[in-house]
C-alpha cells in the first residue's frame, strides 16, 4: 500500500472501475463533449504570477487538455488572487497555495510550471524546476546576465526538460509571417536586422527604506532571492523594482530585446549565435555584427511603418532587410513591406503582440512530443547573451568583440567582469 500509484494510472484503473455506474461519472472524466479526460491532461503549477503572470495563466485556461492546480507565491495577496481565479475556472476550490516554490515542485502530480516572478528570479527558479523534473514555461527575460544564460540552458538540457521562454511573438501570426519572409529568401539576401528597444538608462536609486512586512504577507527575503541585499520598501513588490540594481536586467535593454532582439535573432538564422561585434553608435542606437557580416540594429525609432504608435506597427517593432526589400512588424496586428506584392496570397490571424495563447499551446504540444518549443533554452542562451553583450558596450561607451563560441569578450577584462554578479549564498545555483 505505500507503492507509489501513478497519477494517470490511477485515474485509468478508477474510471474502468467506475463503469458499472455510469450515472456517476461526469462526461468530462471521460473525455466526452469536447473535454479532456484527467488522464490526458497535463497539470500546470505557478511560481510568482503577477499581473503579467494572469495574463499568460488566462492563455493557459484557454487550453482543454492542461489544468492548474497551485500557485506559490511569497506574497499572500498574490497567490490568493491566482488561487480565485483557478476556481472560478473550474468551479471548484481545489487550487493549492504555497509560499514557497518547493511547494510546487514538490509535487508528483505537477508535469509542468509557469513562472513569472520578477527578473531577479528566473533563471534560479527555472533551474530548480528543471532538476525537479518539471517541464517550464518562463517569462522574460529568462536571465539576469550572460552567466545564467549559460546555467539555464545548460541545466535544461542536461534534465532533458521542455522549456519555452515567454517571447510570445514567436507565436503571433504577424511576426511570424515577417520571419518567414525574411528566412525564405523573399527579400534576397537578408543585409540587417532591426530590433526596437527601451531607452538605455542607469539603474536608479534604492528606495527608502522601510519597516518589513510580516513574512507571511511578503517574505522580503524570498522576494529578493538571489539578488544582493536591499532595504524593504512596498513600492517593490507593486512593480516599482524594475531599473535596480539587482532587481532588473541590465540598464533596461534586455526588457524589450527579449521581445525584439529575440525576433531579429530568428529571422537572422541565428539562434546558435551571436553578433561578434556590438558598438553603441548614439545615445538611442547600438549596432552589432555577425561573422556573416549581417548588422543587428537596436534603436529606438525610424521605422517605416510607425506613426504613431497605437495606429502604426505598435509596440516592439522589428524591421528585416534584404538586397530585394524590407518588412517591418509590430504589436498593432500590422505588418508592412517594400513591396505590398510580398503579401499576396498571405494571410494571418489578427492577434496582438501580448497575446500569450498560441505560444502556450506550442508549449504544451511540445510537453507531449518531447520536441524542443518554438523559443527553447538554447534560442533564449545565444538570444539573450546578444542582448547582454550590447548593454555592456553601452554601459563601457565604447565597442566590444564577443566570442559566440568561447561565450566571453576577447581581451577584455574589463567586459568579461560583467558577465555575472555574485549571489547571496542561500541563493546559489
Amino acid at each position: 500500500m505505500n507503492k507509489k500509484i501513478n497519477r494517470r494510472n490511477f485515474i485509468k484503473t478508477t474510471a474502468t472501475a467506475a463503469i458499472g455506474m455510469p450515472t456517476l461519472i461526469p462526461a468530462s472524466a471521460l473525455g466526452k463533449n469536447g473535454a479532456v479526460a484527467p488522464s490526458n491532461r497535463i497539470i500546470v503549477g505557478g511560481i510568482g504570477l503577477g499581473p503579467r503572470g494572469r495574463k499568460v495563466l488566462a492563455g493557459f485556461f484557454a487550453q482543454k487538455d492542461c489544468q492548474f492546480v497551485a500557485i506559490a507565491d511569497v506574497q499572500k495577496e498574490r497567490r490568493e488572487i491566482i488561487k480565485r481565479l483557478a476556481d472560478r475556472e473550474y468551479g471548484n476550490t481545489d487550487c493549492a497555495t504555497y509560499d514557497d516554490m518547493s511547494g510546487v515542485l514538490g509535487r508528483d502530480d505537477i508535469d509542468s510550471v509557469i513562472i513569472a516572478t520578477g527578473d531577479r528570479w528566473h533563471t534560479t527558479a527555472s533551474i530548480t524546476a528543471a532538476r525537479a523534473g518539471k517541464d517550464i514555461y518562463c517569462e522574460k527575460p529568462c536571465a539576469m546576465n550572460i552567466m545564467e544564460c549559460q546555467q539555464l540552458d545548460d541545466t535544461v538540457r542536461k534534465h532533458k526538460r521542455v522549456f519555452q521562454a515567454g517571447t510570445q511573438r514567436r507565436s503571433v501570426p504577424n511576426f511570424k509571417l515577417a520571419v518567414d519572409l525574411a528566412r525564405s529568401g523573399k527579400l534576397g539576401q537578408v543585409t540587417s536586422v532591426h530590433a526596437g528597444i527601451l531607452e538605455l538608462q542607469q539603474y536608479l536609486e534604492p528606495l527608502p527604506a522601510e519597516p518589513e512586512p510580516d513574512p507571511s504577507d511578503v517574505n522580503w527575503d524570498k522576494w529578493l532571492g538571489p539578488s544582493p541585499w536591499m532595504d524593504f520598501n512596498a513600492a517593490y513588490c507593486r512593480g516599482r523594482w524594475r531599473n535596480h540594481a539587482g532587481l532588473y536586467a541590465a540598464w533596461r535593454l534586455p526588457e524589450w530585446g527579449s521581445h525584439t532582439i529575440d525576433v531579429c535573432q530568428w529571422a537572422a538564422d541565428a539562434d546558435g549565435t551571436t553578433p561578434i561585434e556590438y558598438e553603441p553608435v548614439s545615445d538611442g542606437e547600438i549596432v552589432a555584427k555577425y561573422s556573416n557580416g549581417v548588422k543587428l540594429v537596436m534603436r529606438l525609432s525610424g521605422f517605416e511603418g510607425e506613426g504613431v504608435w497605437q495606429e502604426g506597427l505598435g509596440t516592439c517593432p522589428v524591421r528585416f532587410e534584404g538586397d530585394e526589400g524590407w518588412v517591418e512588424a509590430g504589436d498593432a496586428k500590422a505588418i508592412v513591406t517594400s513591396n505590398p506584392k510580398m503579401l499576396k496570397n498571405k494571410t494571418y490571424d489578427q492577434l496582438n503582440g501580448t497575446d500569450p495563447v498560441l505560444h502556450a499551446r506550442n508549449f504544451l504540444d511540445c510537453v507531449k512530443t518531447r520536441e524542443d518549443p518554438i523559443c527553447n533554452s538554447t534560442a533564449v542562451r545565444y538570444g539573450h547573451m546578444a542582448c547582454f553583450a550590447a548593454a555592456i558596450s553601452w554601459k563601457l561607451g565604447r565597442k566590444v568583440t564577443f566570442d559566440p563560441k568561447k561565450e566571453r569578450f576577447i581581451g577584455d577584462t574589463e567586459a568579461n567582469r560583467m558577465r555575472t554578479y555574485k549571489r547571496r549564498k542561500r541563493y546559489k545555483i
